[in-house]
């Protein structure tokens, strides 16, 4: 048996690369296990998905194609001219692998100042907890711990109908590596990471159809958000099928041929490359040993408590293999409150105030309920809402389009829900998950100064606007 640790995290993800640092900032003697190796086969890749082949490289490609798009659709009527503008597929993707490298090996110099050791292999739990480390050249070690953090993360779900072939039909990762703009690009899912990945192609000129099997559009999202949403989109040329059940995908002559059926019935549609985006499952494949004692449900989820305390003692699981959404975000909160957790302290994680957001164009974003979910509950609420284009920084960007829409409580005023599509969605977003978590109601809101010219005073208007006193836009009439 190798050294003994206080902490052994397994995956260094945003869940386990933060729950190792903080581990260590509190005094304990701390591993991180992780399996992903460089592409030469020599060295050790940290950071995880997010960092490699989802968040950050698709923010990338997103943030490029984005001025891309606006130079040669925006620049004119702002009075700037600049003709024939290219884009260099290559070029692109090198900024965005420098982009990924810097930060990857960032996390190796944060292990460093920490005092964090870095192990690497593919580490799988087994009873007392015992962690096994399988290296790349088959050697195995074992490593005793007190403590035990998962943060396996998750990869992409495979459909029987489009198994992957890395060429034609690709994951997300497949899409984040396209050496040149696919002429018509199928993506199945309208969820955030087709849609964003949709979106990315068709702005560098790719003709995008994306088809969803379920018949709303962004159900988890408020709908008057979601609808206005839409019209954007399909604004921009994404051509989106909603009830499109995927029926089967086959290549033929450098094609993808789709079948799938709407309220039309059956239909069939040729594609240059297509993208599954349908969601991602747990990555647990070989990660516990049947005595290890935690216990999954038939999906791959690890089971565990509003403390992500799995049934093992001292084990405990976060990120993308537990409940909740996958987010990036929610897993680092998740590791520092499990670190803080072993360390002697009592801290939470709020999981009613976890933002979430599509990178889109406009952006979307989002925290607390929807109208929808305080509808069915039977919950009394008001809603404030202010348009961007009656907001004068929007429209001197060029990005006047969308709103801000707060729900409170019909009662007690406590804002329940802060919604957002529009420019800079992502950041504004912030803002009503601060007055969240101090519990704040519309009218603290409506009573703060906000600087002006900015996007943030159409948060102050929506405040306003939740008991009828905005004042740069026409209020609803009250109910006598």
């Amino acid at each position: 048996m190798s050294d003994k640790y206080d902490v052994i995290v397994i995956g260094a993800g945003p869940g386990g690369y933060v729950a190792a640092i903080k581990a260590a900032q509190l005094g304990l003697k701390t591993a991180c296990v992780e399996s992903w190796t460089s592409e030469d086969g020599k060295s050790q890749v940290l950071g995880g998905t997010c960092l490699n082949v989802g968040c950050i490289p698709s923010k990338a490609l997103l943030e490029i194609s984005h001025k891309f798009e606006e130079a040669n659709h925006g620049f004119e009527m702002q009075g700037i001219i600049a003709k024939d503008v290219k884009i260099d597929i290559g070029k692109m993707m090198e900024r965005k692998s420098g982009i990924v490298k810097q930060l990857t090996g960032g996390i190796g110099g944060l292990f460093k100042a920490n005092g964090v050791t870095s192990i690497h292999g593919h580490g799988k739990l087994l009873a007392n907890r015992v962690v096994e480390v399988t290296d790349k050249d088959g050697k195995v070690t074992k490593y005793e711990a007190d403590n035990v953090i998962l943060a396996s993360g998750s990869k992409p779900i495979q459909i029987p109908p489009a198994p992957f072939d890395g060429e034609y039909i690709v994951d997300s990762e497949g899409a984040l590596e396209f050496d040149e703009v696919p002429k018509r690009l199928g993506v199945i899912g309208a969820g955030v990471i087709g849609l964003e990945l949709g979106s990315v192609w068709a702005r560098l000129g790719a003709e995008v159809t994306v088809l969803e099997a379920v018949d709303t559009f962004l159900p988890a999202v408020d709908q008057q958000i979601a609808k206005d949403t839409l019209k954007q989109f399909q604004k921009q040329g994404l051509n989106i099928i909603m009830g499109a059940r995927m029926t089967g995908a086959e290549v033929k002559r450098k094609l993808v041929n789709v079948t799938y059926e709407d309220s039309n019935g059956k239909q069939e549609q040729k594609f240059d490359k297509l993208i599954v985006a349908v969601g991602r499952r747990p990555y647990t494949d070989n990660l516990l040993s049947e005595d290890a004692g935690v216990q999954m449900d038939e999906r791959g989820f690890i089971f565990v408590d509003d403390t992500c305390k799995t049934e093992a003692p001292g084990v405990w699981a976060v990120g993308d293999v537990v409940r909740g959404p996958m987010l990036a975000h929610k897993a680092s909160e998740e590791g520092v409150m499990v670190a803080e957790r072993i360390a002697g302290h009592k801290p939470q994680v709020n999981y009613d105030c976890i933002p979430n957001v599509i990178y889109t164009f406009p952006e979307v974003a989002w925290v607390g309920k929807t109208e929808e979910e305080l509808k069915s509950a039977g919950e009394a609420y008001k809603t404030g809402v202010f348009p961007f284009a009656a907001n004068g920084r929007a429209m001197a960007a060029n990005s006047a389009s969308g709103m801000v829409k707060i729900i409170a409580d019909e009662k007690t005023d406590r804002i329940l829900g802060f919604h957002v599509v529009g420019p800079q969605a992502s950041e504004i977003v912030a803002q009503g998950v601060i007055a969240m978590e101090f519990g704040s109601s519309a009218e603290d809101l409506a009573l703060t100064c906000f600087a002006h010219p900015t996007l943030s005073e159409s948060v102050h208007e929506a405040a306003l606007a939740v008991d009828g006193g905005a004042i740069h836009v026409a209020n609803r009439r009250k109910k006598k």
